[in-house]
């Protein structure tokens, strides 16, 4: 190969290897505007986006989606017993209306080579769900059937949204996060030591 090829072909790797990084560059520079662009009409419906920390090397990592409940409490909206309280009616609202377990298929052989969890871990799973749905049913008793209070719970604790993304408008949001307090009072007294709640 003579001199010439060979800087011809060193010169041609070098235009490649910037043109890959500039195109990299410009990815990169869209993928951040959808994300930028996706988080303003996020917050524009009333979900709680929380900026990204800085990351090593000046990047920022990820933004991260608030839930209801730690919106309202990082606001100074909620006390300590009633996240407390709503917490547990969420996480029990998850485990016992998450999605199945099991495909919907009458293929599905759990544990049998088709790929699925265990037998026993199916079983266990199932168990636990049933569990969290007699503990939601037990809250639930305690609001005293309420829809409002229950759909409130189910709504901020439940799916964990802000009361101003579950609603059609600022009135309704303000309504929401009212009921929702009251409905997180009920569970908090109810989960209050017997000699707290009485006075003694």
């Amino acid at each position: 190969m003579s001199h010439a090829a060979h800087l011809a072909r060193l010169e041609r790797a070098r235009l490649l290897k910037i043109e890959r990084q500039a195109k990299s560059r410009q990815e990169a520079r869209e993928v951040a505007e959808g994300v930028a662009e996706t988080v303003v009409l996020s917050r524009a419906r009333g979900a709680a986006i929380d900026d990204p920390p800085a990351a090593a090397g000046g990047r920022r990592g990820a933004y991260r989606r608030a839930p209801g409940l730690d919106w309202l409490a990082r606001r100074g909206r909620l006390t300590q017993a009633q996240k407390a309280a709503g917490e547990r009616y969420g996480a029990c609202y998850r485990r016992a209306l998450g999605p199945p377990s099991l495909g919907s298929t009458l293929d599905v052989k759990p544990g049998l080579g088709g790929g699925g969890p265990p037998l026993t871990a199916v079983v266990a799973q199932a168990e636990a769900n049933l569990r969290a749905a007699e503990a939601l049913a037990r809250l639930r008793r305690q609001l005293q059937g309420q829809a409002d209070l229950i759909a409130a719970c189910d709504t901020v604790c439940g799916q964990e949204l802000t009361p101003r993304e579950a609603a059609a408008s600022d009135r309704e949001a303000y309504v929401l996060e009212g009921v929702l307090r009251v409905a997180l009072d009920l569970l908090s007294a109810e989960a209050a030591p017997a000699s707290l709640r009485s006075g003694g």
